[in-house]
């Protein structure tokens, strides 16, 4: 990655929208990320690692006030399930063609956004076993493919949890966990490199100016706006999956 005045202001660009979005919808960082950052990185695999660490690093900022919410009674199974899938997805990324990956990507995003959106506004689901193993295995193919683990998880924590607050602190928990794992998971394969370090020192201070902006907008918003946004910025990423 050359080291140039447009790499530096584009990471910080997109990194403080990438933060932006996920402060206020509670997930969408490496969703928003991805559709560009490729372009920005030696490889792919490459920018999902850088990703992975700058969502970590937002996940930090917002678990300093919020962590107070978490209930890792809730939080264990899906996130061993996840953890275990995202390994073994990490290990077979190279051999799946991108394009194809995308694809599907966006389809299950429009699909489960609709869904949710339009038939499920009255369902309240609650964290059996079944529902947190399956929620993690999908986050885990999804996170280990393409660093975009947070759908299946929002989507369980946002019908689970009571109210914004909870769902706010058990999303970013499970993030923050995910992604260090992940980004361990990818050192292991050489993915740790000289341009995904020098691309988080350029990226982090976005984050953080974009996690400032993002709250000033979550704490004026009802739960139900909350709900509403998630589901459409969601089907408008499977829209881009599909068609970037």
């Amino acid at each position: 990655m050359e080291c140039s005045l447009f790499i530096v202001a584009s990471l910080f660009a997109l990194a403080m929208a990438a933060a932006f979005i996920q402060r206020v919808c509670g997930f969408g960082f490496g969703i928003f990320i991805m559709t560009m950052l490729p372009y920005l990185m030696p490889s792919y695999s490459e920018a999902t690692t850088l990703s992975g660490m700058l969502s970590a690093s937002q996940s930090v900022f917002i678990l300093f006030k919020a962590y107070k919410y978490v209930t890792w009674k809730r939080m264990i199974p899906i996130l061993i399930t996840f953890l275990i899938v995202a390994y073994i997805s990490i290990q077979y990324v190279a051999m799946v063609a991108d394009s194809h990956l995308k694809m599907l990507l966006g389809f299950m995003l429009i699909i489960m956004s609709l869904y949710f959106l339009f038939v499920s506004q009255h369902i309240h689901i609650k964290p059996t076993l079944p529902l947190q193993i399956s929620m993690g295995s999908i986050s885990g193919v999804m996170g280990g493919f393409f660093g975009m683990q947070g759908p299946p998880a929002v989507l369980y924590f946002l019908a689970s949890e009571k109210d914004k607050e909870h769902y706010l602190a058990m999303a970013q928990i499970y993030f923050f966990i995910g992604n260090v794992a992940m980004t361990l998971f990818r050192a292991q394969n050489g993915l740790f490199t000289h341009e995904v370090r020098m691309g988080w020192i350029y990226g982090v201070t976005g984050v953080a100016v974009g996690t400032y902006l993002g709250k000033l907008v979550f704490d004026r918003i009802s739960a139900e706006t909350l709900r509403k946004i998630v589901y459409i910025y969601m089907a408008i990423s499977g829209v881009v999956a599909i068609v970037a």
